[in-house]
């Protein structure tokens, strides 16, 4: 009896196990699910979309299923930027959610990036950011930010004790503003004032995917405070105040502030320790554009996908159709082609070039030879005594490359180690030597990089230097018998000639959705770019770094993308009633392609001449944006019309448009019709391509513009009329390019450019053009 009862136990202990390890596994096949309704279908026994959702996902779970009746599924409702929900679904529950007739669409959730790795003055902003309008001249034409206009950035969150957000003198809060500054563990809600006026956090699609991970980290504090420094440094980028004696360690010393000083910032936490959730991301964007931001910033991006795919450009949409403008990072997977990030048209996609500014450290060898390379390090130097290199054999990968676990201690004891760049961060590679018991490194350039040079905080003494003179430097160290290396540092030096130059790592074109849209838009700053900075992490960002630092120096198009939303944020300043797409505009067509040498924009790579697919219009110059004569406007209608363009169903459309009657009655014939101040041109089977554009005047009355059209020879160009005439300030006039493949071209010849260009004495309207003769394999 007593063995049938330990038996029975037995089996009950182990069905138990059966039914806790099948619960496990049904929690661990749970993943958050993005849920488009349609919005119309709500039965009117729910009092809100709310109820009506919960009531979706409760007839999903099975009544005797206890552990989904504890755990809510429901993650967020969205109101603004999208019609629908986020709830933690296994895939049966997923599938049962598509085949309801009020289910638009459910899409698993995507995890998204951070982009990264002497600006006003460089871009020509006063240091007050009075731009003057040269259509009103000197006396009457200046205009000022002032505190009505708002920026929302979207990122890792906000360091509020930051300088960078010191309100003096700024007015009282908007009375427009519904936002709010939320409380969390380390975080006050009195953490806000007049400059920083809203901070939030949105973390339930990383909690849900990190489980209960989520809680063994003690930086991850569910608060709107930033303890990565990726949010306060673009936060204070765009919008940041102005603070006298900045530096990193020494370096960059002088006065910082954002591009538009005086407008506020409102910061929305949607990034974590393992990345930015989509359910997040779209979660930040309806609470901003609920809470009356003017202007978007996201310095973060995912894969590329169709656009009813892509987190990102659904809530732009909705912000682009309420007078938001969003601007957003074009990623750093360059110089590899078609690797570009947030590509929608109704998106500002910015790639990043490099400032008049530099750190210049040198290299000098054993053999005499002294080479030259960057470095942000500040720690004590290595004197004047020649140290000796190593570098890994070509059988030891890993080693050249400085990976953790890679260096041999008893060899890299009290040497100079060369490491190649790529694969880990290249402060990590400084870590690995110093762990090793290296005292310096030189960090040498591959074909992936060319000659960019990218100024790093190093934990140890570490110069970085280009493709080439890494070839040289390796060669010498393979070859001598007793190879040696004294590093040393020169901090600071401006008016760096060229520049600037199209960043290496700046994601590039053609655009892989729509081919026949240009992209990026333009570049902007974004090597080496000092910004503010949370007092919760190290300038390198690494575990190991326990130094303190009011601002840092970092790279990236998270870097740029801040400056043209900080610029854009001017312009809605100083023209309120412009359309997103009117700012767009005026910053694409008098955005410059020549450097400070008057010779073409160059790119870092290679050090050849950059293209359109790199650098976009060009490099934004915020002067000559604020009256750029004639301006490419577009509605939600010319949008509607490019994306029912693109053979997507009625569903997709309504995904991205949220609207419950529409219809593509209105189509293009080919996207590149929409009125986009650029144009890419795909001809495939096609020997004529014809387009018609429509300007408006923002200038003076009675402006009259002649076109100028350059290209390659392979195409012939005509664009009627000639002359265009705007009797009126508003007035609207057409004209229509005839682009014709020249008989005998190639169908394989590469990518050709050109530009046609609207001038007249005040202004030149100049837009790129990109040719192509086969169609992108999606």
């Amino acid at each position: 009896m007593a063995n049938l009862r330990i038996r029975s136990l037995a089996a009950l202990q182990c069905l138990a196990l059966l039914l806790s390890s099948a619960a496990a596994a049904a929690a661990a096949a749970k993943k958050t699910y993005i849920v488009h309704m349609n919005p119309h279908h709500m039965p009117s026994s729910f009092a809100t979309h709310r109820d009506w959702y919960a009531s979706s996902l409760q007839s999903l779970s099975s009544s005797s299923d206890a552990s989904a009746a504890a755990a809510d599924p429901l993650l967020y409702t969205y109101t603004a930027a999208f019609h629908g929900f986020a709830a933690t679904l296994d895939p049966d529950e997923a599938d049962a959610l598509r085949s309801s007739a009020s289910v638009l669409g459910v899409y698993e959730d995507t995890v998204y990036e951070l982009h990264t790795t002497r600006k006003p003055a460089f871009l020509g902003i006063s240091g007050d950011l009075g731009l003057w309008d040269q259509q009103e001249g000197p006396n009457g034409g200046k205009r000022r930010a002032f505190g009505d206009v708002i920026v929302g950035v979207l990122d890792t969150g906000v360091w509020p004790e930051s300088k960078s957000f010191d309100d003096a003198g700024m007015p009282e809060l908007p009375a427009r503003w519904k936002g709010a500054c939320e409380s969390g563990p380390d975080f006050s809600a009195k953490s806000c004032n007049k400059k920083l006026i809203g901070a939030r956090f949105f973390s339930k699609g990383f909690r849900m995917a990190s489980g209960s991970s989520f809680l063994k980290n003690p930086k991850e504090v569910e608060s709107p405070r930033d303890r990565d420094g990726h949010g306060t440094h673009t936060a204070s980028t765009a919008a940041g105040s102005q603070v006298a004696n900045a530096s990193l360690l020494g370096y960059a010393s002088g006065t910082a502030r954002g591009m538009a000083e005086h407008a506020r910032v409102a910061a929305y936490k949607v990034c974590w320790s393992s990345g930015c959730f989509g359910a997040d991301i779209l979660a930040g964007m309806d609470r901003a554009i609920l809470d009356g931001v003017d202007v978007l910033s996201l310095s973060l991006g995912g894969g590329i996908a169709p656009y009813y795919r892509d987190t990102i450009a659904i809530g732009a949409f909705t912000a682009m159709e309420r007078g938001i403008f969003v601007s957003c990072s074009a990623g750093n997977s360059g110089p590899v082609k078609e690797s570009l990030a947030n590509v929608a048209p109704w998106i500002m996609t910015v790639g990043a070039g490099t400032l008049d500014r530099d750190f210049p450290a040198y290299a000098l060898l054993g053999n005499g030879k002294r080479y030259a390379g960057v470095s942000l390090y500040s720690g004590p130097g290595m004197g004047h005594n020649p140290v000796p290199v190593i570098y890994s054999k070509d059988s030891n990968i890993s080693g050249q490359l400085c990976l953790p676990g890679s260096l041999n201690p008893a060899l890299t004891r009290g040497k100079v180690v060369l490491c190649d760049r790529g694969v880990n961060a290249r402060v990590e590679k400084g870590q690995v030597v110093r762990d090793a018991g290296g005292v310096g490194m030189i960090l040498a350039n591959t074909a992936a990089n060319g000659e960019e040079l990218v100024a790093d905080s190093h934990l140890i003494p570490a110069v970085a230097v280009g493709r080439k003179m890494g070839d040289v430097i390796r060669e010498y160290v393979k070859s001598d018998r007793s190879p040696t290396a004294v590093l040393s540092f020169r901090g600071t030096v401006v008016n760096v000639r060229p520049s600037p130059v199209v960043a290496a790592f700046s994601s590039r074109g053609p655009n892989t959705v729509t081919q026949q849209i240009l992209k990026p838009d333009v570049i902007g700053p974004g090597v080496n770019i000092l910004a503010g900075w949370s007092e919760a992490a190290g300038p390198t960002g690494l575990e190991s770094d326990t130094r303190k630092t009011l601002f840092n120096i970092l790279s990236g198009t998270s870097m740029s993308c801040p400056h043209i939303s900080g610029v854009a944020a001017l312009l809605k300043s100083a023209h309120p009633n412009w359309s997103p797409s009117a700012i767009k505009s005026a910053l694409m067509t008098t955005a410059y392609d020549l450097d400070n040498t008057r010779s073409p924009l160059r790119d870092a790579a290679g050090g050849t001449v950059s293209t359109p697919w790199a650098h976009g219009s060009g490099h934004v110059d915020p002067q000559k944006a604020l009256s750029p004569g004639l301006v490419y406007d577009l509605t939600a209608e010319d949008y509607i019309a490019f994306l029912c363009s693109l053979d997507y169903t009625i569903d997709h459309v309504k995904t991205i448009v949220k609207r419950p009657n529409v219809t593509c009655s209105r189509k293009f014939s080919d996207p590149g019709e929409l009125n986009y101040p650029s144009f890419s041109v795909v001809f495939n089977d096609k020997k004529v391509v014809r387009y018609t554009r429509e300007l408006t005047n923002v200038g003076a009355a009675g402006s009259m513009y002649n076109v100028s059209v350059t290209g390659p020879s392979t195409v012939g160009v005509t664009v009627k009329p000639m002359k265009l005439i705007f009797p009126k300030v508003g007035d609207k006039m057409r004209y229509t390019v005839t682009f014709v493949s020249k008989k005998g071209t190639n169908p394989t010849t590469r990518s050709e450019f050109g530009s046609i260009v609207w001038s007249n004495a005040q202004n030149k309207v100049r837009s790129p053009v990109a040719y192509a003769w086969t169609k992108l394999v999606s």
